[in-house]
């Protein structure tokens, strides 16, 4: 059986282990929400449920809830398609390493710095596999998008960028802000960014769309 998702290249790969766009979105944007919500609403939480005051403070209980929801996404997506798609999953493995360590050290630097880790550990991963010939972007998109392999070149370099910015923001933000600012910002300001920079490469993907292209090839006979 294969665990995790396939190569966009293997002709074994099928549809039906992708997941709908909505369902999709649900489960990689709930973890989140639950994460702002136990951080507003902390010892409101504590009060309603005291086995989550011994985890200590609002951003402790949210971290707790935070790994909770994470789990749950992941069990999800494996109960829906019976694979594992591999950006959530390297995600959610930091966010559970991390996550411990924040509730046992009761420190909440490890678990600002997740998103570092992870937007660099994808920047770097995209990046260091242009080196090595390979655009693995494809991972992510294939479902969505058919590009040709300059396309998906372009595309994975300048995503590859673009999460090491999201890894250096988090930084600045974490750093210099309160708790609840960073809160508040990785749940509604990466997302916002994320959507502007998709929608800006949207002239790129038509430009290398094999779909496209092959639209204008019937045309032109």
């Amino acid at each position: 059986m294969n665990i995790l998702e396939r190569d966009p290249s293997d002709p074994k790969k099928q549809k039906k282990e992708g997941i709908n766009p909505p369902l999709k979105l649900v489960l990689e944007l709930g973890p989140l929400l639950v994460f702002f919500f136990a951080n507003a609403r902390g010892e409101w939480l504590a009060q309603k449920f005291p086995a989550l005051a011994e985890l200590g403070g609002p951003i402790f209980v949210a971290t707790g809830l935070f790994m909770a929801a994470t789990a749950l996404a992941l069990i999800a997506s494996w109960l829906l398609t019976r694979t594992l798609p591999i950006m959530p999953l390297v995600s959610g493995v930091v966010v559970l390493i991390f996550g411990a360590l924040t509730l046992y050290l009761q420190d909440d630097v490890f678990i600002k710095m997740k998103p570092t880790i992870v937007n660099t550990l994808f920047g770097g991963v995209l990046l260091g596999g242009l080196f090595f010939g390979k655009s693995l972007l494809g991972y992510v998109f294939d479902s969505a998008f058919s590009l040709d392999a300059e396309g998906w070149r372009k595309l994975t370099f300048r995503w590859g960028l673009f999460f090491l910015f999201l890894a250096l923001v988090n930084e600045v933000v974490w750093r210099n802000f309160s708790t609840d600012a960073w809160v508040t910002f990785k749940v509604w300001g990466i997302m916002p960014i994320t959507l502007l920079f998709t929608f800006s490469q949207m002239p790129l993907i038509m430009r290398h769309s094999l779909e496209e292209k092959a639209k204008e090839e019937q045309a032109s006979k």
